[in-house]
């Protein structure tokens, strides 16, 4: 392929490298040079262009894209029309993306000309997402190379596998102190896992934590049909005689492999039974966070085998994220015997509902409705006060007069809740634990309240977040561990941080209350009435 520049003239039949603008001409790059384009150039002055012109052996790059897409693309993937040098590859059904690395990296060994993007192996996948990429550098290649490429492709390049395994059944073991909930969840979490794989719970059983009753429970489900069997203990396997395994082989099972470079996910096992696969799944498993009990569970639920060498291979990349609920080295408790905790009172809004009025300055009960909630939380084993003032700073300063708190101004109050919570968060003191964020338009939350969230707040127990809870709505004020800290300083606008608890469910520590002291907030002359009692 010839490339530089030419004169106009001398450039058509060419392939433009830039884009040329000048006065009304534009001509994009990529653009096959023809007879009016050439007169467009002159007319606008331009003395010289750069293209690139193929020459005998040569092909396109769109051209060479598409044939080396449609080589590489095996069962279950789809190929979109070359444009610009690029052919995407596409997943044509839902299931689990196989990649051939050895002949990925021989394409792209072939010339630099050539390049081949994919998504990760095993990747779960569904109809419809594009899983590679094959991209031309230059606007055109020896024809020989674009063969190469070719050859160097194997059968089973890239493919995408359809999910096969359809049934499954759920074990869970029990052990006093086992909350009935947390295998309720566990099951919700499970069958959310399943269902982009077409697959479902058909039958689940809860077992004391005893191989020989848990051998009964798996024998069962094999019976039912289960084409997959997932075993979610108790207690956390320690062992290859541990009660799981045991009962694994109890049933005339094997296991396979116990272990996983993967974190989270380090204590899966995997075995089968009746020539069905077992699961024993780790503790992350009952986390919606993806973790490495989804990458073996996808590859099984679209049959494909998981070796004890395919699970070694992942160490490389397992390191997925930091586990929020792992201990960590910490300050030394306060002199109370509790966490350090900071409690923070919100009292920065413009309290627009109020249609008028600053809400935290009226009274209930002749006190201000902030000064009541700045004493609530002074009394309470909360180490600090810090209160977030923003709109009417000096009246609500002047409402908390004689009180020990620290107060932090917000000049961005009017951009919403979030600027307060980050600038109380960025106040909280170095020797802190958590911090428990009171709002300051909700008096009717008690110092009780504040000292059982503190009391919850168990670092060591994975308890890093506690929220008050009744009849499944949860309310205010929520504790914080330190380790959100850094979450809760990238929160925006008016948006609290709800979706932070929904992201880090294992880190949540449910404090049950009674009453409407948790959801009540007073913004409207309605429920200040109410609360008033008028």
């Amino acid at each position: 392929m010839r490339f530089g520049p030419v004169a106009p003239a001398d450039a058509v039949g060419g392939v433009t490298v830039h884009t040329i603008r000048k006065g009304a001409l534009v001509l994009k790059k990529g653009t096959t040079v023809g007879v009016a384009d050439v007169e467009a150039l002159v007319r606008a002055g331009v003395r010289e262009i750069v293209v690139a012109r193929l020459e005998d052996g040569d092909i396109s790059e769109d051209a060479a894209a598409a044939s080396i897409a449609r080589a590489v693309a095996g069962p279950g993937v789809s190929v979109e029309r070359a444009v610009t040098g690029r052919a995407n590859l596409f997943a044509a059904e839902a299931g689990v993306l196989v990649v051939n690395r050895a002949a990925v990296d021989r394409i792209n060994e072939v010339d630099e000309a050539i390049t081949l993007a994919t998504l990760p192996a095993f990747k779960a996948v569904v109809a419809g997402e594009m899983i590679g990429t094959v991209k031309l550098i230059p606007f055109g290649i020896a024809g020989a190379l674009r063969d190469a490429a070719v050859a160097a492709v194997a059968p089973d390049t890239l493919r995408v596998v359809p999910y096969a395994v359809k049934k499954v059944g759920v074990v869970s073991t029990v052990l006093p102190g086992l909350a009935p909930k947390v295998i309720d969840k566990t099951l919700r979490v499970t069958a959310e896992r399943l269902a982009p794989a077409g697959a479902a719970i058909i039958a689940e059983r809860r077992v004391p934590h005893d191989e020989e009753l848990l051998a009964g429970a798996v024998r069962e489900l094999l019976g039912l049909g289960a084409e997959l069997v997932i075993v979610f203990g108790a207690s956390a396997i320690a062992d290859r005689r541990d009660v799981i395994p045991a009962a694994i082989e109890a049933v005339g099972g094997r296991i396979e492999h116990f272990g996983m470079p993967v974190d989270p996910g380090n204590l899966l096992l995997i075995g089968s039974a009746q020539d069905v696969p077992v699961l024993g799944a780790p503790g992350c498993a009952r986390s919606p966070t993806e973790n490495g009990f989804d990458w073996v569970l996808m590859r099984l639920l679209a049959g494909l085998k998981v070796s004890r060498a395919d699970i070694t291979s992942l160490g490389v990349g397992g390191l997925l994220m930091e586990i929020v609920t792992r201990p960590q080295p910490r300050v030394p408790p306060g002199t109370d015997g509790n966490r350090r905790v900071a409690a923070i009172v919100l009292a920065a809004g413009r309290s627009t509902r109020m249609g008028g009025p600053n809400k935290l300055l009226a009274e209930l009960s002749g006190r201000p409705l902030v000064r009541i909630v700045a004493e609530q939380a002074r009394r309470s084993k909360a180490a600090s006060v810090i209160v977030v003032t923003g709109h009417q700073a000096d009246e609500i300063k002047g409402a908390l007069a004689g009180l020990d708190v620290t107060f932090v101004h917000n000049p961005d109050f009017a951009g919403g809740i979030a600027s307060s919570v980050k600038a109380g968060i960025a106040a909280v003191p170095a020797d802190a634990d958590g911090a428990v964020v009171c709002l300051g338009d909700m008096p009717m939350v008690e110092t009780a309240l504040v000292d059982r969230l503190i009391e919850a707040f168990d670092p060591d127990r994975g308890a890093l977040i506690a929220v008050p809870v009744s009849d499944g709505r949860r309310g205010n004020p929520v504790l914080w561990s330190r380790r959100f800290f850094p979450e809760l300083m990238t929160l925006d606008g008016d948006t609290g941080a709800r979706h932070l608890i929904a992201r880090h469910g294992e880190a949540v520590a449910e404090v049950v209350v009674e009453g409407n002291g948790a959801f009540l907030d007073i913004d409207t002359p309605d429920a200040l009435a109410l609360a008033r009692g008028d």
